[in-house]
């Protein structure tokens, strides 16, 4: 055991100090650090977690990247697509996990009351609904399977509260062809199967999902034409930039890949932000511990001038001596940091299982705040507080080398 981290632990274990002011010091600096442990851990599992869960809804409803003719325009109705053998439906990338075809056709749904313009989304019997199902609130997602075109769709909650819809509720929806000057006005019945919410204003708005062969038939397509295709990787955590080139180097010239981050560029702009802001709270906490640990150490090293004579008296040099200190202060940390880790992870788990605070869905994408737990994530965060603190404190002991061991004995 070294001369320091000995004297450091004697000290720590000892006596308390008999001076009311610095044991009233130590406390609030302990009350500092648990605090500061708190505000980190929960800044940081809940930042995490609202990136991570936000970029799953993105990727979950609209795929981590989409495939879709080059040629198409800023139009929401799909160009078509003849299915390649050579990549669906099993896709020769070894981070892609699945792939899906879709077709989009624009429409205005009507009811007696009411008429607004929606999004006809279809989709096939390969359509991933086990991602899907996390968004149902009411009903189920029809069953594509058939050799028979399927007439039932799911609406959005949102849409179904603005024209009094609910399951088994029927509706019209009108389709014109764009392409064709004064063309007539197609309708279609459908049947609602199933009511989901995603808290994203552009899906919940917007969106009605049904049968891919709904869209064939007003395109006039073949069933071996689509209007694009959904990309799903197995790691949300992937860098989609990279996986966006590799997937346009197996597409061809004639399609263009795209990555979620690309089509809903002002969602991943408010994660950057949301991103800055866990930055800047964990600075201004960072600052604030550092400072009270600061203020510790003066305090001590003043109250204990006599001791520190004594040691410079017996040999001991000035970094010796300041590595006591130092190891004190960081020993002092030790009691307010275990306070704060188990308020911290308590209070995690408890919004993990019960969902305590809740959040405007129209403001932050997602209905309560969300938490990302991981063992490791604890143990950095303490680890690297021990450090800074540490080295920051080597500052402020700099003081002892300006103690002279002759005059401290004298005050002492």
């Amino acid at each position: 055991m070294s001369f320091s981290w000995y004297f450091s632990k004697k000290i720590g274990l000892g006596k308390a100090s008999k001076n009311q002011l610095s044991r009233t010091i130590i406390r609030i600096g302990q009350v500092a650090v648990a605090i500061g442990i708190i505000v980190a851990l929960v800044t940081l599992s809940t930042g995490i977690g609202a990136r991570k869960e936000i970029k799953q809804k993105l990727a979950d409803f609209n795929g981590h990247i989409t495939i879709r003719p080059y040629s198409s325009n800023l139009s929401y109705n799909s160009d078509s697509i003849n299915l390649p053998k050579e990549y669906y439906p099993n896709f020769p990338l070894e981070e892609i996990e699945h792939i899906q075809a879709i077709a989009t056709k624009s429409g205005i749904i009507r009811t007696e009351d009411a008429f607004d313009g929606v999004l006809f989304k279809g989709v096939d019997s390969n359509y991933d609904t086990e991602r899907f199902d996390k968004f149902l609130s009411k009903g189920k997602f029809p069953d594509f399977k058939s050799d028979q075109t399927s007439d039932e769709v799911v609406v959005s909650q949102k849409i179904a509260n603005n024209f009094y819809l609910d399951i088994d509720s029927t509706f019209v929806m009108v389709f014109v062809d764009e392409h064709q000057f004064n063309s007539k006005p197609v309708y279609r019945k459908f049947k609602i199967a199933g009511i989901y919410t995603t808290d994203i204003s552009q899906f919940d708005d917007l969106y009605i999902l049904g049968d891919i062969r709904q869209v064939q038939k007003l395109n006039q397509w073949g069933d071996q034409q689509v209007g694009g295709f959904e990309l799903f990787a197995k790691d949300i955590e992937a860098d989609f930039n990279v996986l966006k080139g590799s997937v346009n180097d197996i597409i061809g010239y004639d399609l263009v890949a795209e990555s979620a981050t690309d089509i809903f560029a002002d969602i991943e702009d408010w994660i950057n932000i949301f991103d800055m802001n866990i930055f800047v709270i964990l600075f201004l906490m960072l600052i604030v511990v550092i400072i009270n640990m600061v203020m510790i150490l003066l305090i001590l090293i003043l109250e204990r001038t006599h001791a520190i004579g004594i040691l410079k008296t017996l040999g001991a040099n000035n970094w010796q001596v300041q590595k006591i200190f130092v190891n004190y202060a960081v020993f002092i940390m030790l009691p307010g940091m275990l306070a704060g880790n188990i308020i911290a992870i308590g209070l995690l788990l408890a919004q993990q299982h019960w969902g305590i605070i809740q959040l405007p869905p129209e403001n932050y994408y997602i209905d309560k705040a969300p938490v990302f737990l991981s063992w490791g994530m604890v143990f950095w965060v303490n680890v690297c507080s021990i450090l800074i603190s540490a080295v920051v404190l080597l500052i402020p002991s700099l003081l002892i080398q300006r103690i002279s061991p002759t005059r401290a004995l004298k005050i002492g």
